[in-house]
């Protein structure tokens, strides 16, 4: 069985939202054949990551960038899985009041650094969700965990 772990900071409602909204789309029971992981960003662990078949980011955008959760977790995982993860697919989405840029910027070097490579176009939200920003929250989510079948 793939493993999708999904690793977020969602300090706020608006991203409790778009988080649940991706969980959602994620765990689909027409998708079967994958299990999927959900982690805290400072609870991710490297051995997280390595047991996992691709990944899902959620952040808020925080003074221009990343959350400094999720960039603890990059920090913490970065080398030890560097060889190993080459390859495996991602997305990720972003929240922000009203500019996300810095941090799709920061993921996407990261990601591009450990040789990631993106399965789907990031979700990226300013101010309060929408029915729209919601529905592509859950479609990032399932299109991440169908890929994980094929």
């Amino acid at each position: 069985m793939a493993t999708l772990l999904i690793v977020h900071h969602t300090p706020s409602p608006n991203c409790q939202a778009l988080f649940e909204a991706v969980v959602s789309g994620a765990s689909d029971p027409e998708i079967e054949g994958v299990r999927v992981v959900r982690r805290a960003a400072l609870a991710a662990t490297a051995s997280d990551v390595l047991a996992a078949d691709g990944y899902l980011l959620g952040t808020p955008a925080n003074l221009g960038y990343m959350s400094g959760a999720l960039k603890h977790f990059f920090d913490q995982m970065y080398y030890p899985c560097l060889d190993s993860t080459r390859g495996r697919p991602f997305g990720f989405w972003v929240h922000g009041g009203n500019d996300v840029t810095g941090a799709v910027r920061g993921i996407e070097a990261i990601t591009t650094g450990l040789g990631w490579r993106r399965a789907a176009d990031p979700v990226t939200v300013t101010g309060e969700p929408a029915k729209a920003d919601t529905e592509a929250c859950w479609e990032l989510g399932a299109t991440l965990a169908a890929g994980l079948t094929d």
